[in-house]
């Protein structure tokens, strides 16, 4: 019977369906573990194919090739150094499984599978996988161990079979995506699983950007008395080596190791949306980004967070003035390139914007000037930068936010093109707060420069799309702490209007924002992805149909 047991945590970035590449990222930190003592290498959930796979998984050739791959990683593991715990889909018959596969001695010595599918939110296993059975422990070099996977641990009747059934140790992988509060989720919840157990659990979360979906890694260990024992840091990948020893009362503890406070509140958020469009641009092998640096705020932190993404080399700011463009806005964009220290060119729509007027006169001839040729304008920007994005290979960034997105104060086929959209579930007050946090912040691992990056101008002029003379977004919108209150109870709580009243709106505001928030649904249909921090994410969580009848909310 084995009294010590080193369990590493590799909390590593794959990259969906790259299995080639993910494999060589699992070799390369089993690698490293062996240099460092481990027995046992724990990777996240569906490592070999990244997370969420989705429909790749229907696809049985894609089996195949996942299956000839973890066959030839099992291999490796006859040279007697540690033994691997991977995640992958896997067939059992005719039936597709999110598995637990232990690799041992040359060979796949034990699989388990997940038993509870996740069938909400931002996933939908039930559609791919077939839940697996209750499951019993595996046995690693002489250790009982629990592998429930993620799902698996927010209820307690997997963990408790395990502890029925002699595990020792629980030992969880993890596909969980960031939000704003999770990581602390995560922890109170594995406390309790702890608590009813009597059993240590480590956690192993995925890091790393998935289209809507950033995973902030935080992987950790708890002792069996639910003190936190080890935390990787987050929102980086990271090796965590634990070791571990029986006690006479056959109890598991782990001796002293790193413990990285996780980032929170907006430093968690800020790190979330530059690892997400990190690994969007540099997956999907873009040089780098284009975007309209306006001089407003959205814009502003766009470029902050692009810049600290990628580098100020590979992002491009383009300035578009038209007649309406006052003077402050020309000075800030140029104030944003500079502080940022990344190219700013200047196109004027003058051109644009007079060719659609000759060619639209006889069309809109005794017509008087509306909103009609206010998105003209914005058109002629999306037109813009895709042109240069066409001719040059920057993707698209667009620069809305989920204020705007939600009540559609956004021009279709304008400054709603572009590749992907960062601040897409980002309220415009959190806008504010962000830029104000990144002037006195730089998260880690930020290729962007110390200090102030958002010009002070920007962050106390009154917000305005500056498609005709004069105009402000409070115009057309309530002011947006207000908005942004009342987005909250639609959007993330389905709270009806009586219940947002109570809390100190007027109910004609109320209605009208629901209203718009309805009316804007077919706009959000087609709006790029951008990722997700908040509990409700447009489009990917929050589905609601176009053509919809429903009225009230009271």
């Amino acid at each position: 019977m084995t009294d010590r047991l080193s369990i590493a945590l590799a909390q590593i970035n794959p990259t969906v369906g790259a299995i080639t590449t993910n494999i060589d990222r699992i070799r390369d930190a089993r690698a490293e573990a062996a240099a460092r003592g481990a027995d046992l290498m724990v990777c996240p959930e569906l490592a070999v194919t990244g997370y969420p796979p989705e429909d790749l998984v229907l696809k049985p050739f894609f089996l195949d090739v996942v299956e000839q791959a973890v066959r030839e990683l099992a291999a490796e593991t006859a040279d007697g150094g540690p033994a691997l715990l991977v995640g992958a889909p896997w067939r059992d018959g005719d039936k597709r499984h999110n598995a637990a596969l232990l690799l041992d001695g040359g060979r796949i010595a034990a699989t388990r599978f997940k038993v509870d599918l996740p069938n909400y939110g931002v996933f939908d296993e039930k559609r791919v996988f077939t839940p697996g059975p209750l499951p019993g422990p595996i046995n690693v070099r002489g250790v009982r161990l629990g592998v429930p996977i993620c799902e698996d641990m927010w209820s307690a009747d997997v963990i408790e079979t395990l502890a029925e059934s002699g595990a020792e140790i629980l030992v969880v992988p993890n596909g969980s995506p960031f939000e704003l509060g999770k990581h602390d989720q995560r922890v109170q919840l594995a406390v309790g699983r702890v608590t009813e157990s009597s059993l240590p659990l480590l956690y192993v979360n995925q890091v790393g950007g998935q289209d809507e979906l950033v995973f902030d890694g935080a992987s950790f260990a708890l002792g069996a008395d639910c003190r936190l024992v080890a935390q990787a840091p987050a929102f980086t990948e990271h090796l965590l080596i634990t070791r571990w020893e029986r006690g006479e009362d056959d109890v598991w503890s782990c001796a002293d190791t790193e413990c990285v406070a996780p980032p929170e509140g907006l430093e968690s958020i800020y790190a979330a949306l530059v690892l997400a469009l990190r690994d969007y641009v540099t997956k999907n092998r873009f040089p780098g980004v284009i975007l309209g640096l306006s001089g407003g705020i959205d814009s502003a932190l766009a470029a902050a967070i692009a810049v600290d993404a990628l580098g100020a080399e590979r992002v491009h700011g383009v300035m578009m003035p038209s007649p309406h463009t006052a003077q402050d806005s020309l000075d800030d964009a140029a104030e944003s390139a500079e502080l940022l220290g990344c190219k700013l060119d200047t196109v004027p729509i003058v051109p644009a914007m007079e060719a659609f007027e000759r060619m639209l006169l006889p069309a809109f001839a005794g017509r008087d000037p509306d909103a009609t040729e206010e998105n003209i304008q914005a058109r002629s920007r999306g037109v813009t930068l895709m042109a240069l994005s066409n001719k040059f290979g920057p993707m698209v960034l667009s620069t809305g936010n989920k204020s705007e997105m939600s009540v559609g104060y956004a021009t279709l086929y304008g400054d709603m093109c572009g590749g992907y959209a960062v601040l897409k579930d980002v309220y415009k007050t959190t806008v504010y707060a962000l830029a104000r946090w990144r002037n006195a912040h730089q998260t880690e691992g930020a290729f962007g420069p110390a200090g102030r990056v958002v010009p002070e101008r920007v962050l106390v002029k009154a917000p305005t799309a500056e498609l005709k003379p004069d105009q402000t977004d409070q115009d057309t919108l309530p002011p947006y702490d207000a908005l942004d209150d009342i987005l909250r109870c639609l959007v993330e709580k389905d709270l009806g209007v009586a219940e947002i009243v109570a809390r100190g709106h007027a109910p004609e505001v109320v209605d009208r924002v629901w209203r718009m928030l309805h009316l804007a649904e077919y706009k959000r249909r087609q709006a790029p992805p951008g990722p997700k921090i908040t509990p409700r994410l447009f489009n990917r969580e929050r589905r609601y149909p176009i053509t919809n009848g429903f009225g009230s909310i009271a």
